[in-house]
């Protein structure tokens, strides 16, 4: 039986983009139809693509990602899913991003494949560092942000010039509260919210 070759692409939101992803898994000779797809946070390992993907894999077989990180979030999450799909699947993984990440080349040598492993538990701690770092780096910048004095998140609403006489009309009963907001030009919720302010 043919081994097959199947890639998988993942961003956390549904506004990312992932052309780039798919376009370097199909350059790597990857089919689209073999391709899965998440738009789903790394921190879930139940995304539904994944799932199905993991299942779909049989002895043999490779899967080419485009980054560690796609298989997961954190250390032990990269390195969980690493060992399900290599160990107990025994299918391959080749990571684009970085050729000593390729379990079709050193599988049969026992000095590769500990080098390949000591790569991937670096790597997989790498990464959580940096997300550590950035989420410490947010904080601190909310953090100075609201020590000068700046104002954090949406900016308040203010009330248009024609409020008072708007919500008069309103309140003496002569229009409607949908007249009302069109004539401000507001949505429902920033109208509700003006009068209870």
């Amino acid at each position: 039986m043919t081994n097959k070759i199947f890639g998988y692409a993942r961003v956390s939101t549904k506004d990312q983009n992932l052309d780039r992803q798919i376009n370097e898994l199909q350059a790597a000779g990857i089919s689209e139809r073999d391709i899965f797809i998440d738009k789903a946070s790394g921190k879930d390992v139940a995304r539904p693509q994944y799932q199905t993907l993991k299942n779909v894999l049989r002895e043999g077989d490779i899967l080419v990602i485009k980054s560690i990180d796609r298989l997961g979030r954190n250390y032990n999450d990269i390195l969980t899913e690493w060992r399900i799909i290599t160990k107990e699947i025994k299918a391959h993984i080749k990571v684009l991003d970085l050729p000593l990440l390729d379990t079709t080349t050193d599988t049969q040598d026992l000095t590769g494949a500990f080098i390949s492993d000591i790569v991937l538990q670096i790597l997989s701690y790498v990464a959580e560092q940096e997300r550590t770092s950035i989420k410490q780096r947010q904080a601190e910048g909310i953090a100075a942000a609201r020590n000068s004095g700046k104002e954090l998140g949406r900016p308040k609403a203010q009330k248009p010039d024609n409020w008072d006489s708007v919500i008069k009309q309103w309140q003496d009963g002569e229009i409607t509260a949908t007249k009302a907001m069109e004539q401000m030009n507001m949505k429902r919720n920033t109208f509700y919210r003006l009068l209870k302010a």
